[in-house]
């Protein structure tokens, strides 16, 4: 789960988080935040009522964690 919002991933870390946001909304697993992301990340941000921004912020990963499967989540 992100620390900070990450809107270009800045280091490993980060890029990590991403990826991990990419298996969760199963897309592409680039590590940066593409369109496809982005997207994606609308779209949760949407159906969870969360400000509709397209980046990864604390709130997004914690409603993508909800969207997993028990056994999946980190």
């Amino acid at each position: 789960m992100p620390r900070v919002t990450i809107i270009a991933p800045a280091n490993e870390a980060e890029r990590e988080a991403v990826r991990t946001a990419q298996r969760a909304l199963r897309v592409p697993e680039t590590g940066e935040m593409d369109d496809a992301t982005k997207t994606a990340l609308r779209g949760v941000q949407t159906l969870f009522k969360l400000p509709v921004t397209g980046v990864l912020d604390k709130e997004t990963a914690v409603a993508l964690d909800r969207l997993r499967p028990p056994s999946l989540r980190e």
